[in-house]
This record gives C-alpha cells, sequence and structure tokens, in this order.
C-alpha cells in the first residue's frame, strides 16, 4: 500500500510514477501469492469442518475476483501514462475497494486464521 499512496501525486510524464505503478503492481502481486501459500490452505482445511467458513471464503473468493480484475485493468491502462482527471478517479477507486479489502482480510480472515493457527 506504501507504493499506492506515492501514486496520489501521479504526474504521467515522470518515469518515476510509472515505475512506482510497476512496484505497486509487483508488491500487490507477491502479497495475493503470499496468501495463496500461507493463509488459504489452513482456511480452506478448516472449511471442510466449518459450513461459516466455507461461505467465508466463499464470498471472500468471489470478491477478489472483481477485485483482481479491475486492479490489473487499472495497471494495464496505466503502465504507460494517462490523464490526471481519469487517473484520479481510477486510483481512488483503486484505493478504496483495497484497503477495504485489506481492512475486512484483517477483522475476518486474519482473526479466524490466528485462532485455527494457534
Amino acid at each position: 500500500m506504501i507504493c499506492l499512496t506515492r501514486l496520489r501525486n501521479w504526474a504521467s510524464q515522470k518515469k518515476e510514477s510509472q515505475d512506482i505503478l510497476i512496484s505497486a503492481k509487483a508488491n500487490l502481486l507477491a502479497h495475493l501469492k503470499k496468501e495463496d501459500r500461507d493463509l488459504y490452505p489452513v482456511l480452506k482445511k478448516a472449511a471442510e469442518t466449518n459450513s461459516s467458513m466455507k461461505q467465508t471464503l466463499e464470498i471472500f473468493a468471489r470478491d477478489m475476483e472483481e477485485i483482481s480484475k479491475f486492479a490489473l485493468q487499472f495497471f494495464d491502462k496505466y503502465s504507460h501514462g494517462g490523464s490526471g482527471i481519469e487517473f484520479a478517479r481510477d486510483f481512488g477507486k483503486l484505493f478504496a475497494t483495497l484497503t477495504g479489502r485489506i481492512r475486512k482480510e484483517e477483522d475476518i480472515l486474519y482473526r479466524e486464521y490466528e485462532k485455527i493457527s494457534q
């Protein structure tokens, strides 16, 4: 999220901004890969005997499909620059979506993970 926060000062012609965008994409993908490797297998195992957990994971998976689709479109669209107003609107949506998702994960999934893994 640090890289995304730095993008608030986007200037479509600046190489530094494009580098930050590429870095933000790489960091997001690395984070998702880590969750897929470490978090979700534990939760999926618990969901085998816990219908509530199973339902929660299904909801999170559907939500993540939409978020991932939008995030990848955003990164593809702006990897070579873009207009200020359009970028600001799209970035605001991406930033709000990701921060909301992170908050939900911390409040729900990570708490469940901590209970299970203790």
